[in-house]
């Protein structure tokens, strides 16, 4: 049986997408959605089916239908039987995929030095040190693709009814560690997106600052409900066990350039 969060949480990341989206477009089973201010972001051009997919076989056949304007196609499929079932057809049409984790937050709340030591940043501050990130993750692409990863950062204010940018600094002030924070209360559900720490940074406790800190402003908020994604096949998932996170999900993302 799934875990009991876990449609509570798949509703969240579907309604997430649709308000920060440019333009959105439904299709049985599925939807899409579209920025066309941001035409490299993956994340922000692709298909969605949150349920069980009716044909995995026509499932190239639509993402073409639906993407076939972009230079690149990125699926997403929720329900973990029907993405087990894609993998085949997607995989002959040309299509990568990865699994991804939906881990929720099961452990006691960081009540210490950690859970006050990061607090909102606005885009302006993670601008420079995401841009390097970001060159350092993905050697060989332009700077315009880059650019256009690092202001899409802004259009997630959209997706949900608060959203911060937390990050943790050096000393000497200078970002060293960054997350995203999805936040809503009325429902008690929150989302913590895109944990990065700076190259420079690393392994001086700037990454459990962040979390601490999302944590903590997530629960004074009122969301009982904390949960973050995981690559299903990257070391970062026990480093989120180790910090009170606990599988109950997973999907298939299908990815070709």
């Amino acid at each position: 049986m799934p875990h009991p969060e876990l449609a509570r949480i798949y509703a969240f990341l579907v309604a997430f997408d649709r308000r920060r989206a440019g333009r959105t477009v439904d299709v049985p089973g599925a939807f899409a959605v579209f920025d066309e201010e941001f035409p490299a972001s993956h994340g922000d051009n692709h298909l969605v089916l949150p349920g069980p997919v009716a044909d995995p076989e026509r499932l190239p056949v639509l993402a073409d239908k639906v993407l076939g304007h972009l230079s690149h196609r990125t699926v997403y499929v929720y329900d973990e039987e029907s993405g087990a079932a894609c993998v085949d057809p997607m995989t002959r049409a040309g299509y990568e995929h990865s699994r991804d984790l939906v881990m929720l937050h099961t452990g006691p709340v960081p009540d210490g030095p950690d859970a006050r030591r990061a607090g909102p940043v606005g885009l302006d501050d993670l601008r420079d040190p995401l841009t390097d990130s970001l060159h350092s993750f993905l050697p060989g692409v332009g700077a315009e693709v880059v650019r256009q990863l690092v202001e899409r950062r802004e259009s997630r204010r959209r997706g949900a009814d608060t959203v911060h940018f937390v990050a943790s600094r050096t000393a000497a002030g200078e970002v060293a560690a960054w997350a995203d924070l999805y936040l809503d209360p009325a429902g008690g559900i929150a989302q913590i997106e895109d944990l990065t720490t700076a190259e420079a940074h690393r392994r001086r406790g700037h990454a459990d600052a962040v979390v601490a800190t999302a944590l903590r402003t997530a629960a004074e908020a009122g969301c009982r409900t904390r949960f973050l994604i995981a690559d299903a096949d990257d070391w970062p998932r026990d480093w989120y066990v180790r910090r009170g996170f606990t599988v109950i999900g997973l999907w298939r993302c299908f990815q070709r350039d």
